[in-house]
């Protein structure tokens, strides 16, 4: 049996739904497990409870309607009843990710115009803010009755994005838009009970698909922690395996090395990137498989293909429920079947347009035939069958491991720096990080310009877009357009770093570069090689932690690779180890 969709009046704008579910599974199933984090968890019965208290103490601090309330509880067992609690009092909510840096969060509150902080505690970056801090554990009487009825047009949430201009841009969506993102959610049908995991940061719009998908059936939401405080490695197929989660929803990057611990699941969300058709096939023999697509400016998902209706999951499908979309040529004129188009998407579930940005907005929002749609900047291919099959970019925006990134923002943070005269950031060959090439003034130094740039990007940057590679040039290579050749840059980076240097010489440093080779997805012969210079991240910088635990039976962290990050100073270090546990 599944939760069917509540019904909602026309002045309804649907987030009811959520309410409403809230009640029915705390009423049905109240112990069944609805929030798990690693500060503890809520059954359905305390889940709604604690929605109602803090709702209770956000309106002692006078949030109504409209007020904006910055929210970073998104790790806790409270994230959901937080943001619960914000829609229920009609306001708008700010997700922010905590961790992100000082200077990036400061930005974000200005530009939102928050009111209230909803956080654990004071964070450090409150007292610059001067925000009334509301903390969610605060104890407070439930409030009765019903929740506000928001207007439609009015602003649910926004989430910031990379931006060209070299801040991040604010994407406002309505209580319209979230309605009816809630009624194509309530339409998948997910079997009632056990968990679903969420792995993803509370400042990505995926957040709310992998929280609210479990909770509108009565499933429990498990947040998995992708970067542990104590510096362990995360193994995400370990924490797949330890939760037994019945739907999973993650990246074809993410999903691929975790594919053997799906075990549990019975529903698997791909999404964030292009699927390989390989994938797609492989999952569907075990799994019932749905591939998402949607940009944060139509309501987080907009097309999708379901196995369950026979549907090829290599493609992104067909619109949700409550959605529409074109494919136009350059001219705005509809394309034939089996041409690349540009995807234009409308519907209530189109955004109300970029916050303070009314430019940008009229741009990228038009009207086609009396009705709202947003420019993509997607390519597609629409089949004769009506899927859409996705083609690539029109512009310079690119994902990176799911994340959305505008290579401005990154080149415009390290043209801050006094010694770079120009900067192009660029995806690597591997696809699943970022790259910089800068020139640089005369008479500078660049003894210590890799890290120098990397730590400045570091400290206002989301880690997906701190650059893993920094190359120094000459001059930037252009196409016969005028434009950055990033494909030059991309091929100049592989090239480089093909490593011709000292060979393995131990069997312990033999091991590593066999872990490094498989991980990295290329051969590691030289056994000084940078770990970040041969494209490596946190995810894989997990990863390889997580195999060399496996392999060496040694205690092994996190910041024991960065301090260690080649072959030969890991091996070392591995051997040194190794010692102290036969000597002790």
């Amino acid at each position: 049996m599944t939760h069917a969709a509540l019904p909602t009046s026309q002045d309804d704008p649907g987030v009811s739904r959520l309410f409403g579910a809230v009640d029915h599974w705390s009423s049905r199933t109240p112990t069944a497990p609805a929030f798990a984090a690693p500060d503890g968890s809520l059954d359905f019965h305390g889940l709604a409870l604690r929605t109602r208290s803090i709702v209770t103490a956000l309106a002692r601090a006078g949030v109504g309607k409209e007020t904006v309330v910055a929210v970073t509880t998104g790790r806790s067992r409270l994230a959901a009843s937080s943001l619960l609690a914000v829609w229920w009092l009609g306001a708008t909510a700010v997700p922010i990710d905590d961790r992100n840096p000082a200077e990036r969060i400061a930005y974000l509150l200005e530009d939102a115009r928050a009111e209230v902080l909803l956080a654990h505690g004071v964070p450090p970056f409150a007292a610059s803010s001067q925000l009334p801090v509301i903390d969610p554990e605060t104890a407070a009487k439930p409030v009765s009755g019903n929740p506000v009825l928001a207007e439609r047009d009015s602003c649910a949430y926004v989430i910031y994005t990379s931006g060209t201009s070299g801040k991040p841009k604010g994407v406002e969506i309505s209580y319209a838009g979230l309605g009816v993102f809630l009624d194509a959610l309530c339409t998948i049908g997910l079997t009632p009970g056990g968990m679903g995991l969420n792995p993803l940061s509370p400042a990505f719009d995926g957040w709310l698909w992998c929280t609210f998908l479990h909770l509108l059936h009565g499933q429990g939401t498990a947040i998995a922690d992708m970067h542990a405080d104590d510096g362990e490695a995360v193994d995400l197929a370990a924490r797949i395996t330890a939760i037994g989660p019945r739907t999973v929803s993650l990246t074809p990057s993410l999903i691929a090395p975790c594919i053997d611990a799906l075990t549990s699941v019975e529903v698997v969300v791909i999404a964030g990137e292009r699927c390989p058709k390989a994938l797609a096939d492989r999952l569907s023999e075990r799994h019932r498989v749905l591939n998402v697509y949607g940009p944060t400016e139509t309501t987080i998902a907009a097309t999708w293909s379901d196995t369950a209706r026979g549907d090829d999951v290599s493609t992104i499908g067909t619109p949700l429920p409550g959605y529409s979309v074109r494919v136009l040529d350059d001219n705005g004129k509809p394309v034939p079947a089996n041409t690349i188009g540009e995807l234009y998407i409308g519907g209530d579930g189109v955004a109300l347009g970029y916050r303070n940005l009314p430019d940008l907005t009229a741009e990228r929002f038009v009207r086609i035939g009396g009705e709202r749609f947003y420019r993509t900047g997607d390519l597609v291919v629409a089949r004769e069958d009506g899927q859409l099959e996705f083609a690539g970019r029109c512009d310079e925006q690119v994902k990176v491991r799911g994340f959305r990134i505008e290579l401005a923002e990154i080149e415009q943070v390290a043209a801050e720096l006094p010694a770079v005269t120009a900067a192009a950031a660029f995806v690597l060959e591997s696809g699943e990080t970022v790259g910089l090439a800068v020139t640089v003034a005369d008479g500078h130094d660049l003894t210590k310009g890799n890290a120098l740039i990397r730590e400045h990007c570091r400290a206002r940057l989301p880690e997906h877009m701190v650059p893993s590679v920094v190359d120094f040039v000459p001059a930037l290579p252009l196409t016969t357009n005028g434009k950055v050749d990033r494909a030059e840059l991309a091929r100049a980076a592989a090239a480089a770093r093909q490593f011709t240097g000292r060979a393995p010489g131990t069997p312990r440093e033999t091991e590593v570069c066999a872990v490094w080779s498989e991980l990295l997805d290329h051969s590691i012969t030289d056994v000084d090689a940078d770990f970040f210079e041969l494209g490596g991240h946190s995810l894989l910088a997990a990863r390889i932690v997580a195999a060399l635990r496996q392999s060496t039976g040694l205690k092994l962290s996190i910041p024991v690779l960065l301090a260690n990050p080649t072959p030969a100073l890991l091996a070392e270090e591995l051997d040194r180890r190794a010692t102290a546990e036969v000597a002790s």
